[in-house]
């Protein structure tokens, strides 16, 4: 019983720009020349002072593949969303959670293999960065768990009842938290990736 057409009936579909995706795109707007800012230094002082080459943990490979795995099950659930599947928008959101948190189980077991070697923030300056920059993606990926298992937790009472699923998908408060959600995740992947990508650039460059 998938909708084929929408006709705005709140202030959520009436506005192009609602409050609360104004306020996500500044949020990730600031978290991203957070980002840029830290890179900038990097690769400044990379040549510069000339910096060693950064030391890449070999589990941020697979992490990149657990983050793009939450990124496509948030997707799915989506379009699960769309077609008025709960049991299948419910367990993608599960998968969005679970693979989430295990990202970060594996980032702090990246972090313990680096300290192991020796290789703390205080080893040299190259990694000083890398604490920083991973540090803080990890921090926001952290902070956005709350936030998804909060929803997660509500969709879940709220689509308990079969006679309540046809007035939650219908719900356009529920469709802009969960298009504002789908936004956060693929801005941290995308800027994971990216971070991937200049960590492997100044490993390769001597």
């Amino acid at each position: 019983m998938s909708r084929k057409s929408h006709v705005p009936t709140s202030e959520y579909d009436q506005l192009a720009f609602h409050p609360y995706n104004v306020m996500l795109v500044l949020l990730m707007a600031a978290i991203g020349m957070l980002f840029l800012g830290i890179m900038g230094a990097w690769v400044y002082n990379r040549f510069q002072a000339d910096l060693p080459a950064v030391h890449i943990p070999w589990l941020f490979y697979p992490n990149t593949l657990l983050l793009l795995g939450a990124s496509w099950a948030m997707e799915q659930a989506r379009k699960a969303y769309r077609h008025d599947d709960a049991p299948a928008f419910l367990q993608k959101l599960k998968w969005v959670l679970l693979l989430s948190a295990l990202f970060l189980v594996a980032q702090a077991v990246a972090w313990y293999f680096l300290f192991a070697q020796q290789l703390d923030p205080a080893a040299n300056n190259s990694m000083g960065y890398l604490y920083a920059l991973s540090g803080l993606h990890f921090l926001h990926v952290l902070a956005g768990l709350p936030f998804l298992g909060i929803y997660l937790y509500k969709s879940s009472k709220r689509l308990r009842a079969e006679a309540d699923q046809l007035v939650f998908f219908s719900d356009a408060e529920q469709r802009l938290r969960l298009r504002l959600l789908a936004m956060y995740w693929h801005f941290l992947d995308a800027l994971w990736v990216i971070l991937l990508l200049v960590l492997v650039v100044n490993a390769l460059i001597k």
